[in-house]
């Protein structure tokens, strides 16, 4: 790596020689070759162009402008690439996607990135939506064991390579899948190595992680790093699926990053890793870090939901085989629809639109108003509620007495307005699923009334606030200005108060009963069974109720 100390003292060097003979070798500029990195994080499955705002991106000049769609993509990465370009992605690229990727286990999503050029990718947390062996059939290829083949014939496997540096296979203490590739471009090699946030075990399903380890991000990445150096690789980029916040607003291209987890494996990540590239917060910036020998170090993050790409520009002395620090430059796209559509992307898009239109523009009922995410004061939201009385519906039958939902897995609005030809206040198949786009199975276990208690008081951890959504017959009141771990109170189930001593039947979905956003209560639980995923439950609720009107968001209050 060539280190600001040592081209001043080469500089001081010539100085001393100038006008007595030529320079010797050693005090020439070294020879070097141009690499382009081109990179997309938290595409989510989004082939057609994502709408409302998660079809708005902020640009240069702080304007918010359509942006995002496969067909777009397609057409900026091939104006922005050139013959020495890598593409490469940051994670959750698949998972709580729309319809047309989803109904057919996003094979679709990952033909396209791999047919748009995308070399590596880490694996992100909804990765792990459907188990890691599910990814293991994404990345090597066969058909689904329960559905089978898509209407595209056996699938092929990623033209990809999905890195997991600390994913581990506890019984046989290595990688789930690989943890560094080695790439060779314009006559240099790039070592390219990826991690997860170790939060995931906290936020995936617990079924479809059991028996991996999700170790420290920065000491796996070390450890590849140390492994591509015996390789003889020392141009390293980190791709990481974990990020910061940004300043409401914030442009392409600004720094306004809040540090976090992210920043903290940007600046303790080995000195040899010369680029970090991240992902998960669906945030935008570009930004320098110090590493830990004080060397600059470019961090930056590309949005979600392709509507932004970022493109990293540097040099790699070919001598040393290493990234010149100084030749680092980044800057984030807005992918904008003011672009001619890819023509063979919007051929491919169309005929996956077409194969699951069947499923999707089935309508399954109706709505008086729009059922938002909008939280009350209290954190009730319209649409929560409405998921929560659905789920106790759904599993009665098991002996549910009341239900709740994690807000997070409620992934969108249902919108009273027409979204196709299906009418005015008409909910279709294809928009519940983009509701609930997890396939979470709902099950039902047995909690004391104390446990209940402990249960609601975990939605303040030192992370924030997440209010869980009660079925109409829960109600309870809670008060931010005491301690955490004391702030709720006048528990009622079906108007009665909750005996602590007593035992209730909860409803929800498996990942909150694996513990899943910090719910550790819910593990707790005995007698658990389980019954139908929660979209099919969603969509005979609203079958059974013909049409739904938005509730009084009455059953949290607040002191």
């Amino acid at each position: 790596m060539i280190r600001p100390r040592t081209i001043l003292a080469c500089a001081a060097a010539g100085l001393t020689v100038a006008g007595l003979a030529a320079q010797p070798a050693a005090a020439r500029p070294a020879p070097t070759a141009a690499v382009r990195l081109l990179a997309l994080n938290d595409f989510h499955g989004n082939l057609e162009t994502p709408t409302g705002s998660s079809g708005t991106a902020i640009d240069e000049n702080g304007n918010a402008v359509p942006a995002g769609g496969a067909v777009y993509v397609a057409t900026h990465l091939k104006r922005l690439a050139d013959r020495h370009t890598l593409t490469v992605a940051q994670g959750d690229l698949i998972g709580a996607t729309p319809l047309i990727s989803a109904a057919y286990h996003d094979e679709p999503s990952v033909q396209f990135l791999g047919d748009v050029g995308v070399t590596a990718s880490a694996v992100g947390n909804h990765e792990f939506d459907e188990g890691y062996r599910e990814l293991q059939r994404i990345q090597d290829g066969g058909c689904h064991p329960v559905d089978g083949c898509s209407p595209a014939g056996k699938w092929k496997g990623a033209k990809y390579d999905y890195l997991a540096a600390n994913v581990i296979l506890e019984k046989k203490n290595r990688p789930v899948l690989k943890p560094w590739t080695i790439r060779r471009i314009n006559g240099v090699k790039v070592g390219i190595i990826g991690v997860v946030t170790k939060t995931t075990p906290g936020i995936v399903t617990a079924d479809g992680i059991k028996g991996l380890r999700f170790d420290d991000e920065v000491a796996s990445a070390n450890r590849s790093a140390q492994e591509l150096r015996k390789r003889g690789v020392h141009a390293m980029v980190l791709l990481v699926h974990e990020g910061d916040q940004v300043k409401a607003g914030s442009r392409p291209d600004d720094c306004g990053v809040v540090p976090g987890a992210g920043t903290r494996i940007a600046q303790e990540a080995d000195p040899d890793i010369d680029v970090v590239l991240s992902g998960h917060t669906h945030q935008q910036y570009v930004c320098s870090v110090k590493d830990p020998e004080g060397q600059p170090r470019l961090y930056s993050s590309g949005s979600s939901f392709g509507r932004v790409i970022t493109q990293v520009d540097f040099q790699v002395n070919t001598r040393t085989g290493d990234i010149v620090r100084s030749s680092l430059k980044g800057d984030n796209h807005v992918v904008t629809r003011d672009v001619p559509p890819d023509p063979a992307t919007q051929t491919f898009v169309q005929t996956w639109k077409q194969r699951v239109s069947a499923i999707a523009d089935k309508p399954i009922g109706k709505i008086t108003a729009d059922l938002t995410r909008v939280p009350s004061p209290a954190g009730e939201t319209a649409l929560g509620d409405v998921i929560a009385d659905a789920q106790l519906a759904g599993m009665k039958d098991k002996g549910a007495q009341v239900a709740v939902m994690n807000p997070g897995g409620v992934r969108t609005d249902l919108t009273f307005k027409a979204s196709g030809s299906e009418g005015d206040g008409v909910v279709t198949y294809g928009e519940a699923f983009a509701v609930q786009p997890f396939s979470n199975v709902m099950g039902v276990t047995s909690l004391t009334g104390a446990q209940v208690d402990a249960l609601l008081e975990q939605q303040w951890t030192a992370a924030g606030e997440k209010i869980l959504q009660p079925s109409a017959n829960l109600r309870f009141t809670i008060d931010r200005s005491r301690p955490v771990g004391d702030r709720v109170s006048e528990i009622t189930i079906d108007g009665k108060p909750v005996d602590p001593s007593a035992t209730y039947k909860v409803a929800a979905n498996n990942f909150l009963l694996g513990g899943g956003d910090g719910f550790s209560t819910f593990t707790q639980g005995k007698d658990q069974v389980l019954g139908p995923i929660d979209l099919d439950g969603f969509v005979a609720y609203m079958g059974a109720q013909g049409t739904i009107a938005p509730p009084a968001l009455n059953r949290i209050s607040v002191k």
